[in-house]
């Protein structure tokens, strides 16, 4: 009999530590050396992410969008609570499969057919789960409304461990060598980041700065040297990188609900207080401010190829603005609110909207190339897959009011030809 590895050992420790799960676990089918993500791609490193990386700017130049899309199947059930807040985005596997979460509590993971391969539940499924999950050695990583950090097995489902941080998780984690990152909620209400150990599960570094329900999700920056989060507090928050000294925060009007960005020295976001920011990310100072017609939750793609950036608003809006100046390039309405973000894929902008379309607009100019209908209520960030997009919305109206309406479920957006 093989001794187990490493990582399934520490693993073990951490469920030790933490009150373990029923059922036996299997070590993870991957090495457990500490992986460096700094932006290559997902088959250099093992590792995926949302918006592709810790710089979470949601481009992927060699994607490529169906031409005559159609919605080839649909899962049901991922998504039935009534919080309004933007759902978990699908994540990539690194071998082109998608892990999916949803507010019922469940992790799925799920083939190109549509087959779920495994289903995972965090212990409370109060409002269960908004953020995306970060995939990295073999492993899942995904914060949980019942407080919680959780580390599964990407070959299996089963549990390595489950770190309690605090009174709940909205926002999305990012690794980067061998640590995780993410923002944490109490009732305070007052939040935390925190970095965890990826192996064992412990605590390696916090920090009780932000307040108000932090639901941000963290960017890392390390040419700046800085980790950026936001905070219903409206402040954005920046610490030094790698020693993780508090440098400075940044006043908004309003919560600031959605994923930053970083790129070239500075920091991309949205508030609620109707604007899209660019801020220094060596001194916290404003560079520029866009005034949209709604609240953003919302986060912004950049892309560093046209110096562009891509947001979505409230007010129906896919704005395409210079990254330089701010000034508008394009604009394109929905009819719906956006409350998911872009994705760059190619030539293309994919935006979801509550007009219950998933659009592909030409970057350069923001022409429509297609909509596609019946894909619901979109609240996650379009991901392209193999040429195919996956998208997930919310519970209809109908069904919340307790009617005969549909559950909130994980779309598959393919050619109509089949190819």
């Amino acid at each position: 009999m093989s001794s187990p590895s490493r990582r399934a050992v520490l693993g073990a420790i951490g469920l030790a530590a933490t009150g373990g799960v029923a059922g036996c676990l299997a070590a993870p089918s991957t090495a457990p050396g500490r992986i460096d993500d700094d932006g290559l791609p997902a088959s250099a490193v093992a590792t995926t992410s949302f918006r592709g990386g810790f710089h979470r700017r949601g481009v992927y130049p060699d994607a490529t969008v169906p031409a005559d899309p159609r919605v080839e199947w649909t899962l049901r059930g991922v998504n039935t609570g009534d919080h309004t807040a933007a759902k978990a985005s699908p994540v990539a596997t690194p071998d082109g499969d998608v892990i999916v979460p949803g507010d019922t509590g469940d992790v799925r993971r799920v083939t190109p057919a549509g087959e779920v391969v495994w289903t995972a539940a965090v212990e409370e499924s109060t409002r269960g789960i908004h953020g995306t999950p970060v995939v990295a050695n073999g492993t899942v990583y995904v914060g949980a409304y019942d407080g919680a950090l959780y580390a599964v097995d990407l070959g299996s489902g089963e549990r390595f461990w489950r770190r309690k941080l605090g009174d709940a998780i909205g926002s999305s984690p990012g690794y980067h060598d061998g640590v995780v990152y993410i923002a944490v909620e109490y009732y305070e209400p007052s939040g935390a980041m925190f970095g965890v150990d990826a192996v064992t599960g412990e605590v390696v570094w916090e920090d009780r700065r932000p307040t108000d329900h932090p639901h941000s999700t963290p960017a890392l920056d390390r040419d700046a040297e800085r980790l950026v989060v936001g905070s219903n507090d409206g402040y954005l928050y920046a610490w030094t990188y790698p020693d993780l000294t508090f440098a400075w925060s940044f006043e908004t009007g309003d919560a600031i609900k959605g994923p930053i960005a970083t790129y070239d020295g500075s920091a991309f976001f949205g508030s609620w207080d109707e604007r899209v920011y660019r801020v220094a990310l060596d001194d916290g100072t404003e560079e520029w401010a866009v005034e949209t017609g709604g609240m953003v939750m919302s986060g912004p793609a950049v892309e560093a190829a046209t110096d562009t950036v891509y947001v979505g608003s409230h007010d129906s809006r896919c704005y395409a603005l210079d990254a330089a100046t701010g000034n508008a390039r394009w604009t394109f309405d929905t009819g719906g609110r956006i409350v998911g973000c872009p994705t760059v894929a190619g030539d293309h902008v994919l935006v979801g909207s509550y007009d219950r379309h998933c659009y592909a607009l030409d970057k350069l100019t923001g022409d429509e190339r297609w909509a596609v209908e019946g894909v619901g209520y979109v609240t996650s960030a379009p991901t392209v897959v193999d040429g195919a997009v996956y998208v997930t919305d919310r519970a209809s109206a109908a069904y919340l009011d307790g009617g005969d309406g549909e559950t909130g479920g994980l779309y598959k957006v393919g050619s109509a030809d089949g190819g």
